[in-house]
């Protein structure tokens, strides 16, 4: 119990109890007043401190792991990973076990509401009959194809049923922009990946478990990147590899991160050569004739490169170059990996593709080769979200600006994760009406018309498709583990609702009363087909479904790359471009996603908000990492407070001086600045996204490692909340002990 009560209240307490348990759909509820537990009325299929483990998906980032979600008395008490779910084997990530603080968040909004004057945060109770009649009207009203949905790279059961409503009403497609995704560079990844071994875009999954060597070009495998969990059971698998061999691994990247700080060794490689790197190796390779690679199709991509040039430009030697070419070549099953640092250049999609080449050179891009791809899903009933490009933003927001746009859907925040100079909030004033799905009243939700709360992921229903899967496809299937705590809906709800309400061609290919139902019928695809549990009949289907937590064949079901003509035609990595004067601006900005905040989803979650960074140990705010030569030459020193500028804006950082930072890049981390997200994020730190230019790589992407910045002193210091300094709990004695101090 968490507070004290009389004997009094205890026969009071009981009495409502027989009240509750006899009037049909009473919501009596104690704990609010009296803090009592177990709940008065508990849930029918659960006995008072009894235990239940319902399966279902996390929704923390993309990768869909599978989880097991502890519930008492009505109530979610521990999250952990479903050992039977191929992707992630029981294994769970700090994020994925905060997701409690996602249901429990006491910021959240508790029904809908709408706002007389946007930004002016006086938000009125709407009833949800009302709230729904009024988002029909306006979509009624709209101009043909005037209606326009942005929403994060979601869950893929949401996007079964958003794309095909804006395809009914004439609308361009939705724009599923993501920024965690952009840094990951899960778009350009699959796109090149398709264009040299495959037909259409696919993400690779790399085999590190059955790989002896590395190379990996910016992937932080053990933090953030794609898949964090199953890459780091890969790469435990990798250390202690078959016959005791213990597996290498070198990490190129111009910031240490905690994949650098585990690996073999560490280059930290000039921001944008990333890709030049790997063609210096692979000409190398070729010119020795080492390993396969004369024989391989991929050898007329190295034939002319000028590895003196790429020596110069990359920060590495070329003696350093050709030995990295003898290791790649030495080993039986080398692997490289490019990773998301390579998405945040101008030259991205060539970057990418030179890495992909150097395992084609080395005879690794076939079957048992370093990488396989993501198989198609069992039914195409089974509809899966792709990735919008930073250009497909850009179009949304000149739509908005040119008047195209009348009803604006958003389940996302672009206020707070687009770039200030992709001027969205302009194009937002643009727009006459605007609804907001957030839980909580975040930066884009302020300047809504109207917010339709959605549920949190532990009370929806829904399921994700893991991509990349592993070893064989998946889907993560997503079950409510409690009732909802509050008078929200579910944002698939709202929009199989809307299409009732519309009528016409929106019902016709939308024609579910909820989103159980539109489950129900998609599942039934799987009879015949899921080996999982092993029944024929839809029901059952359904059932096993919801208790194993997905769908995934119990063996193994790996799909082997196959190279195209494309590889053997020659292509250029271009110098990366940077926006800036290099004079005015003198060091490259390096952002990059927090381990526990990601890009600022998990900044409402206090538990990730006091996990110490696995680098600098910091939390509760924002630092940016200065390397110590480059402090010494500013005159700074740690927990100094300077402005960080770009020519697009500036924020303040507080200095932690990092030896594991080139001198020519700051690194400032994601997460921060929220200036509304809930009490836990309100007011800390800054948002580094603030900074960036709006500039788009060869494919479309965000260049986000692509904007220059300078450092200017406050004269002002405030002390960063971290465990320990860079070298220890000695900081009386730092500066003897910072190398280049």
């Amino acid at each position: 119990m968490t507070k004290r009560i009389t004997r009094r209240q205890f026969i009071q307490a009981a009495g409502l109890t027989g009240t509750a348990m006899a009037v049909s759909g009473c919501t009596i509820n104690l704990q609010k007043a009296e803090k009592l537990e177990p709940y008065v009325v508990p849930p029918e299929e659960a006995l008072p401190g009894e235990n239940i483990w319902y399966a279902s998906a996390c929704r923390q980032c993309q990768a869909g792991c599978g989880i097991l979600v502890r519930v008492s008395n009505g109530r979610a008490h521990k999250i952990e990973g479903n050992p039977e779910h191929p992707l992630n084997r029981g294994k769970l990530c700090a994020r994925g076990q905060a997701g409690l603080q996602v249901l429990y968040n006491p910021d959240r909004l508790r029904n809908a509401v709408r706002q007389g004057q946007r930004g002016s945060r006086k938000f009125e109770p709407l009833p949800w009959e009302m709230a729904l009649g009024q988002l029909a009207d306006r979509v009624k009203a709209a101009k043909p194809g005037a209606v326009a949905f942005y929403g994060n790279f979601t869950s893929d059961s949401l996007a079964a049923v958003v794309g095909p409503l804006m395809k009914a009403l004439a609308a361009p497609a939705p724009v599923w922009y993501d920024p965690l995704v952009a840094f990951e560079g899960r778009g350009v990844l699959a796109k090149t990946t398709g264009q040299y071994f495959g037909s259409s875009p696919n993400l690779p999954f790399f085999d590190l478990a059955n790989s002896d060597i590395v190379f990996s070009f910016g992937a932080n495998l053990t933090e953030t990147w794609i898949s964090p969990v199953a890459y780091g059971r890969g790469f435990g698998a990798m250390r202690g590899g078959a016959l005791g061999k213990r597996g290498y691994l070198v990490q190129f990247e111009p910031r240490l991160s905690s994949t650098g700080a585990v690996a073999d060794e560490w280059i930290p490689i000039a921001p944008g050569a990333e890709g030049l790197a790997a063609l210096a190796i692979g000409k190398i390779m070729v010119d020795l004739g080492l390993g396969k690679a004369k024989d391989s199709p991929a050898a007329a991509q190295f034939k002319t490169v000028d590895v003196k040039g790429i020596a110069a430009a990359s920060g590495i030697s070329v003696e350093k170059l050709q030995t990295l070419a003898e290791m790649f070549a030495k080993f039986p099953n080398p692997t490289a990996i490019p990773g998301g640092s390579l998405s945040g250049h101008t030259n991205a999609p060539a970057a990418m593709a030179a890495v992909l080449a150097l395992n084609a050179l080395a005879g690794r891009a076939d079957k048992d080769g370093a990488f396989y791809l993501s198989a198609p899903a069992p039914d195409a009933a089974f509809a899966t979200a792709t990735p919008s490009t930073f250009a497909d933003v850009q179009a949304l927001i000149k739509r908005m600006q040119g008047g195209g746009v009348d009803v604006l859907f958003v389940a996302g925040n672009p206020l707070f994760e687009l770039p200030i100079a992709a001027k969205f909030a302009e194009a937002l004033a643009a727009v006459p009406f605007v609804v907001s799905f957030s839980s909580l009243v975040d930066e884009t939700a302020v300047q809504a018309d109207l917010i339709l709360p959605d549920h949190s992921y532990l009370e929806s229903w829904g399921y994700q498709i893991t991509t990349p899967p592993g070893d064989r496809p998946a889907i993560s299937s997503q079950q409510p583990v409690v009732a909802p705590f509050y008078d929200t809906r579910a944002t698939s709800d709202v929009i199989l609702d809307l299409a009732n309400r519309l009528g016409g061609p929106a019902k016709q290919v939308l024609p579910w009363p909820n989103t159980v139902a539109f489950l129900k019928e998609v599942t039934a695809k799987l009879v015949g087909k899921d080996a999982a549990f092993n029944v024929k009949n839809a029901d059952k289907v359904w059932a096993g479904w919801r208790q194993a937590g997905g769908w995934w064949p119990t063996v193994e079901a790996k799909v082997a790359p196959k190279a195209t003509a494309a590889l053997a035609q020659r292509f250029e990595v271009a110098r990366p471009k940077f926006d800036g004067d290099n004079t005015a601006y003198p060091y490259l900005l390096y952002p990059y996603p927090s381990a526990a905040l990601s890009d600022g989803r998990g900044a409402s979650q206090p538990w990730l908000q006091e996990m110490p960074d696995p680098m600098t140990t910091a939390s509760w705010d924002t630092w940016v990492e200065i390397n110590p030569q480059t402090a010494r030459e500013l005159g700074l020193k740690m927990d100094d407070v300077v402005k960080v500028v770009s020519a697009q804006s500036e924020i303040e950082a507080i200095v932690y001086v990092y030896p594991g930072i080139r001198p020519d890049v700051v690194a400032v981390p994601l997460g921060q600045g929220h200036s509304s997200y809930g009490r836990y994020a309100n007011n800390k730190g800054a948002n580094v996204l603030a900074l960036l230019a709006p500039l788009a790589s060869d494919g479309g992407e965000l260049a986000w490692a692509a904007t220059r910045v300078k450092i200017e002193k406050t004269n002002r210091t405030r002390v960063l909340p971290r465990i320990e300094s860079n070298i220890g709990v000695d900081t009386a004695n730092e500066e003897k002990h910072i190398p280049g101090w």
